[in-house]
């Protein structure tokens, strides 16, 4: 398996020219305005397992409805990971607060289908990456949302596009029509839709080269990412795992593992609220 490591001090800074950020590009046709605002280099990866081949047709429907060219990211199959893959990348109980369960190998697989798409908009050179995971169905208030996490787009942005209502709630930093970008004073779980600055890949890659606990989880630690996502509401996003098949991440756990769950995930959530109010 590629992980895709490489070492993000090596990867050129947001603001050099060819990335759009910040500088006139130069016309593309003769009477072109000078004055014309620049348009950030974004590109479009949906992660997508090459063993779910029935969910195929979905992805070549989000594919055709977005409005900038994009690609397929294969995902990390986690049925293909060794135990050495595994141990290189998973430390349990790796940062405060400590995650109280074991990650299962679809969720270490997943993280490492986001890395790989982290990866993909650092190599690439682009402004940002538009990334979606491949059970997530469009609806006609996402273009608005769209152009409102462009215009908030600047090194370092993170952008997510939650898919429930309702869940989160912050600061808002732009009002665009019926659109609210907010700063979340708790940022919301879910990976279904995000816009990730070329910057923001980069320091998410150097903050997870090991990890103890699910993508979405880490991502709301901003303490120890150096990233503070904002959050469009209303996303314009809907997670349909369940009219496709059933999520490819999630196994079967027994009663006992459920229960601890009941218990253990709210006092989690607790401390890492605590944490999130005072890293505002």
């Amino acid at each position: 398996m590629q992980t895709h490591e490489f070492s993000p001090s090596s990867a050129l800074p947001l603001g050099r020219s060819h990335t759009g950020f910040g500088f006139d590009h130069m016309a593309g046709s003769i009477g072109a305005s000078l004055n014309a605002p620049v348009q950030p280099v974004i590109r479009g990866f949906v992660v997508h397992l090459d063993r779910a081949r029935d969910r195929m047709p979905q992805v070549e429907r989000l594919m055709a409805k977005l409005p900038i060219p994009s690609e397929i990211v294969d995902a990390v199959d986690g049925s293909c990971l060794t135990d050495a893959e595994i141990d290189r990348v998973y430390r349990r109980r790796l940062h405060k607060p400590s995650y109280p369960f074991e990650m299962s190998i679809g969720e270490i697989a997943c993280f490492l289908s986001h890395r790989k798409a982290w990866a993909a908009i650092v190599e690439q050179g682009i402004d940002a990456g538009l990334i979606f995971e491949d059970d997530v169905e469009l609806d006609d208030s996402f273009h608005a949302a769209f152009a409102a996490a462009k215009a908030c787009l600047k090194p370092g942005a993170f952008i997510r596009f939650p898919f429930r209502m309702g869940k989160e709630h912050g600061k808002c930093v732009l009002t665009q029509g019926d659109v609210n970008v907010i700063q979340p004073t708790r940022i919301g779980l879910g990976m279904v839709a995000q816009l990730v600055s070329r910057d923001a890949a980069i320091r998410l890659l150097a903050a997870t080269a090991s990890f103890d606990r699910p993508v979405d989880t880490t991502v709301q630690m901003s303490w120890l990412t150096h990233v503070s996502p904002l959050a469009v509401l209303p996303g314009g996003v809907h997670e349909i795992s369940s009219q496709l098949g059933g999520s490819t991440i999630k196994g079967e756990k027994s009663l006992m593992e459920r229960l601890a769950r009941e218990v253990l995930r709210p006092l989690y959530r607790a401390k890492i609220a605590l944490l999130s109010r005072c890293s505002i």
